[in-house]
Formats: structure tokens, sequence, C-alpha cells
């Protein structure tokens, strides 16, 4: 069982993560976490000394939280096509987060990509952990020379469609395009190479 310290910070960290999701990294004050997380204000300075510091440990939690679900999607989905539709399951599954917020990692990115670059680029590892899983996917499914590419693809159209639906708050035309999507997948694993 993790020590109270521990138990703590994770609390704020937390409690960052979702405020960091749902009004933006610029627009989260430090007293926002304080007040979220329910912790005294000096106690969190033990654990972090500027916002920063808060979202690196946000993008940490994310990254290992990430990571678990697709090493447990590789455990309980036997085929690539199995495991490849899952990963689309994400855009449905989420969809009433992404008609009020947008996609978690797209939002973030966007934001710090404007003015805070070395910051952006810790954010960008939350893409890259999907990457480099979608390309093995890929790759196992018989698209090896193609396989990095073909994550590019798919990472970049459920982008759009999150965009899109978020922008129109319309869950109907996520939910199509993310057929449609599904639909490409299904011709792939086929052998027929067709653009999405």
């Amino acid at each position: 069982m993790p020590k109270k310290s521990e138990r703590t910070r994770q609390r704020v960290v937390e409690a960052a993560n979702r405020l960091f999701y749902h009004k933006g990294y610029n627009q989260t004050s430090f007293s926002d976490v304080v007040e979220a997380a329910g912790v005294p204000r000096g106690n969190i300075y033990y654990y972090f000394k500027t916002k920063d510091e808060i979202l690196e440990a946000a993008i940490h939690y994310r990254t290992e939280r990430i990571s678990q679900m697709l090493e447990n999607w590789s455990g309980s989905y036997r085929t690539p096509i199995q495991r490849l539709h899952r990963f689309l399951d994400i855009l449905t599954n989420s969809a009433d987060a992404i008609m009020r917020y947008g996609c978690p990692m797209g939002t973030l990115n966007t934001e710090l990509g404007k003015d805070q670059g070395e910051l952006q680029e810790q954010a960008e590892n939350l893409f890259k952990v999907f990457e480099s899983w979608l390309t093995d996917q890929f790759a196992e499914l018989g698209y090896a020379g193609r396989a990095h590419e073909l994550a590019l693809r798919l990472m970049s159209q459920g982008q759009g469609i999150s965009v899109m639906a978020h922008v129109h708050n319309d869950p109907g035309f996520l939910r199509r395009e993310k057929e449609r999507l599904a639909a490409w997948l299904d011709q792939l694993a086929e052998g027929k190479d067709e653009c999405a």
C-alpha cells in the first residue's frame, strides 16, 4: 500500500490532470490545483515547486496509464485487427468528454505548442506511445514497410474527427466517422490497401 505522502502526491497529480484537460494548462492556476486536490497549499510545495513540475508529473501519469492500457489490450485481443478496432473504440467510448473538451492529448499539445515548446515536447510523448504501439499493430497486420505511415494516418484521422465533433458538438458525426475508419481497417486486414 502506498505511503500517505505518495497518495497525497498522486491526488495532486490526478486533480491537475483533470483540470489541465477540462480548463487547459494555462487557464489552470496553482490555486485551482490546491482546491481540486483538497491538499493544503504548503503541502503541495513539498512535492512541486512550480506548475510546470505538476504538468510534467501529469504527463508522466498519463503516459503510464496509456502504456498500461495498451499492454492490457495486447494481452486481451488476439489479433492486430482486433487491437486496432479497440483503439478506435476510444472515440465512441470518450464521446461525451470529446464533445465537451476535445481530445485530451490533442488539446494539450495544441495549447502548449503555441509558445511553450519545451513543455509541448514532453506532451508529444503521449502521442508517441500510441504511435509506437499502432506501428507494431500495422506491422503485425502485414504492412511492415508502411506501418509507421499507417499509424500516423490513423492517429491524424482520429484527431481530425475529435476536433470536428467537438467544434460541431456532434456525436453522430463522431460515430459515423469512426465506422468509416473501422471499414478502412477491415479493408487493410483483407489486403485491400485503400486510402482512408
